[in-house]
């Protein structure tokens, strides 16, 4: 007894530890579409509830259950072998009439204690008797500790039931990744949950190393959507996309994201020093800290303050203005100067002064990147190589500015309430 008992203990440890090592893993490694169709609640059941009933409930109602097997087992001594027979057989019927079997097994011992009262000694058959009354007891806690089991075994199916979730692919890549900027999408298509409507449909786009590409269009164009697809937020429901030649599905995301750069509408800071923000990993000089800061047009504002890189920032950035948070992620763009840098609407929020300030940065130190600009402000991106026009998930329109205000479509009526034209 002692025996089975430290062994389900042991098993119950090790099972639920590797248990909630695979859910730990699996969800860890889950895209992000699996979080977005999940409800949190059902992660956090799965991580309490399920692992509590995994790590208790389980392992309890084995223990009870096969204690009381075992003593049901000792009932069936030699003195009992005439009906134990009938017993085996009436197993099955347990579930229906437990009461009635019980108090059927101590008829018959009686019975058969008064048929073979010349053969048996008084201790003999007061043993079978009194064994025999502690059957029904012994029966209802199997079947209530057999009951708890499966009521409990259901916790690790649903668990198990993580590991069958689409997972990312793998995490590293050669780091010369990429030697170019070249983008190209092939027949993408993007959704945000399978059964809704197309967010991007048959993007075909080929951008070439170095090239400064805009990205405009009414609002729910599907603008921000291509954003999404490079970093790969949202997995791609058909076709790829390639990235110096490799496409992009083959890559591990931690690669992926390590190797291109962007400056977002709403800018991101943690609660930590100025120099964490800019450099979280401590791989920057402090020469290159203040380089960047310079670029950025926030080197006098840094050094006025009293602990310099080590002033404090709360959390989002809450006791800076919104121009100085959007000029700290340019600094932190110009650090990683990875080969292709994205601004998702980078400006909008922004008054005009800081609008130019990072404009002029971008157009003098990332001249040697692929740059793909969503833009608000129509006048930051005339000066590119190529401009992509949204609409409804598609592209109505690409070519060069200039070419586009030719034709006079969608392009220039956008300019014309802009104020360019």
């Amino acid at each position: 007894m002692f025996g089975t008992t430290l062994a389900i203990a042991l098993g119950g440890i090790v099972a639920s530890r590797q248990l909630h090592a695979d859910l730990l893993h699996s969800v860890l490694h889950s895209p992000v579409s699996f979080f977005e169709v999940t409800p949190s609640g059902n992660l956090l059941n799965r991580f309490s509830r399920e692992m509590d009933a995994i790590d208790c409930m389980i392992p309890d109602g084995l223990k009870m259950m096969l204690g009381y097997l075992f003593k049901l087992l000792e009932v069936s001594e030699p003195s009992c072998n005439y009906f134990f027979l009938f017993l085996w057989f009436s197993v099955r019927w347990l579930a229906v009439n437990l009461e009635f079997l019980g108090n059927l097994l101590v008829l018959a011992a009686a019975i058969l204690s008064v048929q073979g009262r010349d053969e048996l000694s008084p201790g003999i058959v007061g043993l079978a008797v009194s064994h025999s009354l502690q059957v029904t007891g012994i029966l209802s806690w199997i079947v209530r500790s057999w009951t708890d089991v499966e009521n409990n075994i259901v916790s690790v199916e649903r668990v198990k039931e993580y590991d069958n979730t689409p997972k990312e692919v793998g995490c590293f890549l050669p780091a010369a990744w990429p030697t170019t900027g070249n983008i190209q999408f092939e027949d993408y298509g993007l959704q945000y949950r399978k059964g809704l409507d197309w967010a991007l449909n048959d993007i075909n786009i080929d951008i070439q190393d170095r090239e400064k590409v805009g990205i405009v269009g009414r609002t729910g164009a599907g603008k921000s959507s291509l954003a999404l697809g490079i970093f790969r937020i949202l997995e791609a429901a058909k076709g790829r996309i390639f990235i110096d030649g490799i496409d992009i599905a083959q890559i591990g995301l931690h690669d992926l994201r390590s190797r291109i750069t962007i400056i977002p509408q709403d800018p991101v800071l943690f609660s930590g020093s100025l120099r964490m923000n800019l450099d979280p990993f401590d791989t920057c000089s402090e020469a290159d800290l203040w380089k960047a800061l310079e670029l950025a047009h926030l080197s006098s504002f840094v050094s006025a303050l009293p602990q310099k890189l080590d002033h404090e920032c709360c959390e989002g950035g809450e006791n800076l203005s919104l121009g100085q948070r959007q000029l700290l992620c340019l600094a932190r763009a110009l650090l990683r100067k990875t080969r292709i840098l994205v601004l998702d609407e980078a400006t909008a929020a922004v008054d005009l002064k800081t609008d130019q300030l990072i404009q002029s940065t971008i157009r003098s130190q990332f001249g040697d990147c692929t740059v793909l600009t969503i833009a608000h402000r129509l006048n930051t991106i005339m000066d590119y190589s190529r401009v992509i026009v949204m609409d409804r998930g598609c592209i109505s329109e690409m070519d060069s500015p200039s070419q586009l205000l030719r034709q006079q479509t969608h392009f220039y009526q956008m300019c014309i309430e802009a104020g360019l034209v």
